[in-house]
Parts: structure tokens; C-alpha cells; sequence
């Protein structure tokens, strides 16, 4: 694949990973992309490298624009291995004039690379750098999602090159918002912020505000993974707006596993009671589900409903996993209940409610346990608890409503 021009003399060069499949425990079953931009001025500026691997890529890209040795500033919005991994190699290929990084940058570049003769120039907030007819500026991004993070502007293109903000995981032949299935690009969208920036999103909220609060006219978000927005850059930052809020979709999701379907048993009968309700839900088995799309529909969800029975005085191995990746995200304002079967013990759905209450779930039901297998009777108080649950999403959206 050739470069792809964004604006006059500014340049995707970044890798497509057509491969992977696997984020850190994400599922990136579409693959994805490490973007990178170049700019040619009076000083030539690289955005970002790539990951480990895909570097000749990266330099073939270049090469086809201009001889990577006359760059002579190389901008790390962000200094996670996908996408320095192969800053040594580019380094060493264009020996850059400067290294343009966060004061916390210039600290993680030192500490991955243990390169401390390399030129850092770093950049406090707000700092102007001129590259001869276009400008950039900086502004630090701190623990989104790393402490080093930072955006970089293109202030005569309004250009906003995003680092690891507004992007999603797909591989694309295609390179911006408009030529792809919006569908397709707003689920990866979705799955993205789920699985990675959730645990953030009090930052998201103050960044959103403060982008706002500067007025920066957006042409273009160009992120390091994924598809650039050019058509409706708004979208994205609109979708941001609500997720960083936990805005509900008024939903329920009860995400179970099962031993000898006695919990399935229970898990479709509560689903049952939110159909009684008028409620949307999804059953969502660990069994076929990966947790990262999980995820994805916990974002939004107004109540999540767990479902396992007790293994060895815990849980099942795959809704502990998830539970542990869960809490890890710490997504917030849910309705939460738990249920499940039980040989002898049943400790599993004071586990689960106490997973929930950890991440401020309003739990409205204490918990159902029905030993070995469940009978009509049982099946019925499962049937009750999803009216329970149902209910108190309706009673959640009236609120909304009044408020």
C-alpha cells in the first residue's frame, strides 16, 4: 500500500496488521493498524512509529514521499510498544534532529530503551512548535492511557493527531470514515474505548471539556490505531461524550456460565421476567463470548445480571477471568444482580455481589441460589427477579426522563 495524502503535504505512513488476533487478552479479530503521519515542511516531521516488526513497512511508506533522512523532528505522542517498538530501527535510519516527546515521555522512552544519548526535546502543554508554513502544539493527555500520553495539532490543517484516543482495532484497505461500513467502524469504535479507555473515563470527561473549552476548529481526528475521521470527526467525540458519562442504553445483560445448565436454566427464566418487562436484554454464555466483546455490550448496558455456579467454594474459572477483567475497567452506573446452582456450599452469588458492589453496581436484589437443579418454583423466583431488575430500569429511565 502506497501513503495516503490527509491534507496537502501531511501523510498517513503507518502498518496494517492484516494478523493479529489477540490485544493483551482484547480480541482484534478484524486486526488493526499502527498509524503513523508524515508531514513535509521546511522541517520534516514524523508522527509516531510503528510497531516492532512492521518498521520496513513504515520506511517503504516514507520512501515513497521522501528519503527518510531529511526528517528532521520525530514526534512519540505515545510511547506503548505498538508504537515505538520499532523506534531503534527508525532512529538509526533517519537520525532525527529532535525526539519530541512529554516530560513523561522522555522519562518512558529512557526507561524502554535505555538510550539516553538520543536528542529528546521534551514539550510542556500547550507548547508551539514551528515547522515552517504549518504549526504544531501539544497537549499532554497524561493517563490516557499511559502517563506519557499527548496529542499533537496541526493548526493550518486542523489536523488533531490522537494518539491512542477516538481510534478502534481494523485491519482496512481503506483509510478514513467515510469509504468503510459504519456499522463495522463504530462497533470496533465501541469495543475500543470498552476494552481500553472505560477505566478513564473521568479523564475522557475533563478532556472532552477542555478540547471544547479551546475551540480548536477539527477537520480531521487522525488516531494511532484504526480509521482516520474526516467526513464527521464529531461523531466520534459525541459517542466519547456519552460513554465517559456511562450514559444507560436502558438494556440488561446477563452474562452466565454453566456447569450442567442448571444456571442456564435460571439464566433463561430471569430472562423471561425482563421480557414481561419490555426489556431488551442479550444472554451473553462465557462459554462462546469473549470477554472483551463482553465488554462492549457492558459499556452501555443498564444492568448487568451474573450467572455461575459454585466451583471449589468459588467461581468457574471463566467468570472469575471476567469478573477480574472487569473490575479492572471498573465500568459504573449499573444495576446489578446475581444468581446461581450449587452442589453443597453456594458461595458464588455472594462472590459476584461483592464484585458488583466493588464497582458500585446498585444491586436490587440479594441473590438467587437454587441447589442442584431448579424446579418449576425455583424457575418462577428467577422469572420475579428479572421483573425485579426490569423494573428498576424503568423506574432509572422515568428518572431520566424528570431530571
Amino acid at each position: 500500500m502506497r501513503p495516503v495524502e490527509l491534507s496537502k503535504n501531511v501523510y498517513w505512513v503507518g502498518a496494517v496488521d492484516w494478523l493479529t488476533r489477540d490485544f493483551h487478552g482484547y480480541s482484534t479479530e478484524r486486526g488493526t493498524t499502527y498509524n503513523a503521519y508524515l508531514i513535509i515542511d521546511e522541517k520534516v516531521t514524523l508522527i509516531d512509529t510503528v510497531k516492532s516488526g512492521c518498521g520496513q513497512e513504515l520506511m517503504h511508506r516514507i520512501r515513497n514521499v521522501i528519503d527518510p533522512k531529511k526528517i528532521d523532528y520525530l514526534v512519540v505522542n505515545h510511547v506503548e510498544m505498538d508504537h515505538s517498538g520499532s523506534l531503534p530501527q527508525v532512529v538509526r535510519e533517519i537520525q532525527p534532529e529532535r525526539i519530541i516527546c512529554s516530560k513523561m515521555g522522555q522519562k518512558a522512552l529512557l526507561q524502554h530503551f535505555h538510550q539516553p544519548d538520543w536528542p529528546y526535546h521534551a514539550v510542556a502543554p500547550g507548547e508551539e512548535l514551528r515547522l515552517g508554513e504549518k504549526t504544531l502544539s501539544f497537549l499532554e493527555t497524561r493517563m490516557l492511557h499511559w502517563p506519557d500520553s499527548m496529542f499533537s495539532y496541526l493548526k493550518e490543517d486542523q489536523i488533531l493527531f490522537s494518539s491512542d484516543a477516538f481510534g478502534e482495532h481494523l485491519a482496512s484497505s481503506e483509510r478514513f470514515d467515510d469509504e468503510v461500513n459504519q456499522d463495522v467502524l463504530m462497533h470496533e469504535a465501541t469495543k475500543y474505548y470498552a476494552n481500553i479507555l472505560t477505566l478513564y473515563s473521568p479523564i475522557v470527561k475533563k478532556l472532552i471539556a477542555q478540547v471544547e473549552n479551546m475551540h480548536l476548529p477539527l477537520k480531521m481526528i487522525a488516531p494511532d490505531h484504526g480509521i482516520i475521521w474526516r467526513k464527521n470527526p464529531g461523531k466520534i467525540i459525541e459517542a466519547y461524550s456519552r460513554w465517559c458519562v456511562n450514559e444507560s442504553n436502558g438494556k440488561a445483560l446477563i452474562i452466565y456460565d454453566s456447569m450442567w445448565h442448571s444456571t442456564e436454566m435460571m439464566a433463561k427464566s430471569i430472562a423471561g421476567g425482563l421480557q414481561d418487562k419490555g426489556i431488551s436484554y442479550k444472554l451473553l454464555n462465557l462459554q462462546v463470548n469473549h470477554h472483551s466483546e463482553v465488554m462492549c455490550d457492558v459499556l452501555e448496558a443498564g444492568a448487568v445480571i451474573l450467572g455461575c455456579p459454585t466451583l471449589n467454594n468459588g467461581l468457574l474459572p471463566r467468570m472469575a477471568g471476567f469478573l477480574m477483567y472487569m473490575r479492572g475497567l471498573r465500568p459504573t452506573n449499573k444495576i446489578g444482580a446475581a444468581f446461581g446452582s450449587y452442589g453443597w456450599s453456594g458461595e458464588a452469588v455472594k462472590l459476584m455481589n461483592t464484585a458488583m458492589s466493588e464497582m458500585n453496581f446498585r444491586l436490587v436484589h440479594p441473590g438467587l441460589r437454587v441447589q442442584y437443579v431448579p424446579e418449576h418454583g425455583h424457575l418462577q423466583e428467577c422469572v420475579e427477579l428479572g421483573h425485579t431488575v426490569g423494573q428498576a430500569l424503568l423506574d432509572a429511565k422515568a428518572g431520566d426522563k424528570a431530571a
